[in-house]
């Protein structure tokens, strides 16, 4: 490659002889980043969803490969973000493909030191013999002679992620096993 060549593959070189004065086209591009292809390009299909971090609610663009997420980035059509997402938001790839992340249900028993992997069946029957044992040891039909019919064993708190129909069921759930303590941490 001859040295008129060499100085002709040159971006500025380009910008400065060529249509493009102001570098935002064909001028910024070199060899390297015409080889280059978006992660997202060899998606099978986009999911929309909603950044699981604060009550913001950002929307994210969950980008699937294969049956596995490959890449997460804002949605452009989020009214509340406008495609924008914070270094946590920007980073929620590793909550599903991070080498930290659980893979299985696990469970540490009452007084004890080390966690144990439980089947998914048993924990949520675990879980449904839990709530039902609450709700009728701390069952009330009266307080003070006023008929109450309620349980002060169980309460939810909602997530900030969850939306309007979501909250709604929780609320429907726990009002129908007598819970009165029912809450959401979304403060905007």
């Amino acid at each position: 490659m001859g040295v008129r060549q060499w100085i002709g593959s040159w971006p500025v070189y380009r910008q400065v002889t060529g249509s493009d004065r102001l570098g935002r086209g064909a001028a910024a591009k070199s060899a390297g980043s015409e080889r280059l292809t978006a992660r997202v390009s060899t998606a099978d299909r986009v999911v929309k969803s909603i950044c699981p971090y604060c009550a913001v609610g950002c929307g994210q663009n969950v980008y699937v490969q294969d049956g596995k997420v490959t890449q997460i980035e804002g949605d452009p059509d989020s009214p509340v973000s406008r495609g924008r997402l914070c270094p946590k938001g920007s980073a929620s790839l590793q909550l599903t493909t991070g080498a930290a992340r659980e893979q299985k249900v696990l469970y540490r028993r009452p007084h004890g030191t080390e966690w144990e992997p439980l089947d998914l069946d048993e924990a949520m029957d675990m879980i449904a013999d839990r709530v039902i044992a609450a709700r009728q040891e701390g069952w009330q039909w009266e307080d003070d002679g006023v008929r109450v019919r309620r349980t002060l064993g169980l309460a939810s708190l909602g997530g900030a992620t969850l939306d309007n129909e979501e909250n709604y069921l929780i609320k429907k759930l726990f009002t129908a096993l007598g819970a009165v303590q029912i809450e959401n941490q979304a403060r905007i």
